[in-house]
């Protein structure tokens, strides 16, 4: 079984929307790194020097290959990424290998098997 990791940086408002978005198309589970900080095309704004920047998080999907464009897809539409500029991006990269995630190969392996 091959997988990617889906990476999403999203505004900490919408943190769980998107995660249970992933769930529902198959995500099997996720990690989320809190109180990220990051700039986009503008640069951030301070006032006496605080930072008036929203909080980030980041979410770590691990996900079979063949769900991972439908995930992200997903993930994009709940966070609502294309029609809020700055509410978030989602990206995905190849994983070489992994382990600890042989009990959930199981389960995987069922819906992959319906969807080849």
């Amino acid at each position: 079984m091959h997988f990617k990791l889906i990476i999403a940086l999203t505004e900490d408002s919408i943190t769980n929307k998107v995660v249970e978005a992933a769930r529902d198309k198959g995500a099997t589970g996720s990690t989320v790194i809190s109180s990220a900080r990051g700039e986009g095309l503008q640069v951030a704004k301070t006032f006496l020097g605080l930072s008036l920047d929203t909080q980030r998080d980041v979410i770590l999907l691990l996900v079979e290959e063949h769900m991972c464009r439908d995930i992200l897809e997903t993930i994009a539409t709940a966070g609502e990424f294309e029609a809020n500029p700055g509410s978030g991006i989602a990206f995905s990269i190849d994983v070489e290998d992994a382990v600890g995630v042989s009990h959930q190969v199981d389960q995987l392996a069922e819906i992959v098997e319906e969807e080849i």
